[in-house]
Formats: structure tokens, C-alpha cells, sequence
């Protein structure tokens, strides 16, 4: 059995997302969130962000349990793509509405498949989302930047968060991301 790390799930992850009847806009690797309290390895761009943690057989699946309040802060729908051999634990210390994928090797091919679909996270926070942002970013979610220049990233977070719903907002920084790495993806 061969053993699967980060670098064999990635590549087949990003294809599996490429191929899916809902493609995402654009796929990222390794974003930094929450003011870079964690990097998130893949986000998919669909009309939200979606983040997409690995763990394989050499990793520790409980560090989801640290990462994870900063994913759960910033994303509205996060899965979980791990092995078999963490498959169990994962369902035991993931949150319920957290998605799980499950990555093995068959003849030599890693092959994912869905274990349980992401739902909405109910513990998403509008202004700790927006620190996933550059500051300019930020002051183009503003309806004017006038006067707010000089003010700082968790100033400007939670203007903007004041102003709009969680939808509406996910839709921005996700469209915010989508225009920052625009040139990287053409």
C-alpha cells in the first residue's frame, strides 16, 4: 500500500475539481487567511470560496482542530480531503458541516472520492473573512474610500462587514480573489 502525502493528493484534487458538472473559476493554492493565521492549501472560486484542507497518511489529522477555527472563520464551505487510514478520526473531530473526501491509490492512480458534501458553516465571521484580503482589496468593498485610507485592515474589516450580508460578502472576497489572481490564471 502506497502511502499518500500532501504533494500525491493536490495534483489529482485540483483535477477532480477542474472536472467536476460545476466547474470553480478559478482553483488557488496555498492562501493565507486570516491575516495568515493559516494557509489554506487548495480554495476553489465558485461564487463563494471554498476551502479544501489535506491531510495525508504522515500528517496529523487532529491539527485540523487548530487550523480549522481559522477556516471556519473565513470560509462558508470547507471539506476535509484525507485517507483512509484518518477517515475515522476525521468523522469524529470534523464539524458536521464540514465536507470529507477520502484519497486512495488504486494501481498506482490516487483516485478521491466524496465521503460527505459541505454544507454552510454557521460560524463564518464576515470581518475575520475580509483579513483574507490586501488592504487596497478592501477599499474596493468600500462605496467610497474616502477618508479611509489611513485607516487599518480590522478598521476597514469591520466597515465593510457592517454593511453587508454573509452572502453578499463571500461573494466579494471570493470575486475580490478571483481578480487578484486573474493574470496567474490566463
Amino acid at each position: 500500500m502506497n502511502l499518500l502525502n500532501d504533494k500525491d493528493i493536490r495534483t489529482p484534487l485540483i483535477q477532480k475539481l477542474g472536472s467536476m458538472p460545476v466547474k470553480p473559476k478559478a482553483i488557488l493554492e496555498e492562501l493565507r487567511v486570516h491575516n495568515g493565521n493559516a494557509i489554506a492549501d487548495v480554495v476553489a472560486l465558485y461564487k463563494d470560496a471554498h476551502c479544501f484542507e489535506i491531510k495525508g497518511d504522515g500528517d496529523k489529522v487532529e491539527r485540523i482542530l487548530s487550523q480549522g477555527r481559522f477556516y471556519d472563520l473565513s470560509f462558508r464551505k470547507i471539506t476535509l480531503v484525507t485517507t483512509n487510514k484518518h477517515l475515522e478520526k476525521a468523522i469524529k473531530i470534523a464539524p458536521s458541516y464540514w465536507g470529507i473526501m477520502v484519497a486512495e491509490s488504486i494501481s498506482d492512480k490516487v483516485t478521491i472520492k466524496h465521503f460527505r458534501p459541505a454544507k454552510i458553516n454557521p460560524t463564518f465571521q464576515k470581518n475575520l473573512a475580509l483579513l483574507t484580503l490586501w488592504k487596497n482589496e478592501m477599499l474596493g468593498l468600500l462605496t467610497s474610500d474616502v477618508g479611509h485610507k489611513s485607516k487599518s485592515r480590522d478598521v476597514l474589516a469591520q466597515l465593510i462587514s457592517g454593511s453587508k450580508k454573509k452572502e453578499e460578502l463571500s461573494n466579494n472576497i471570493c470575486s475580490t480573489l478571483l481578480n487578484r489572481y486573474s493574470s496567474l490564471i490566463a
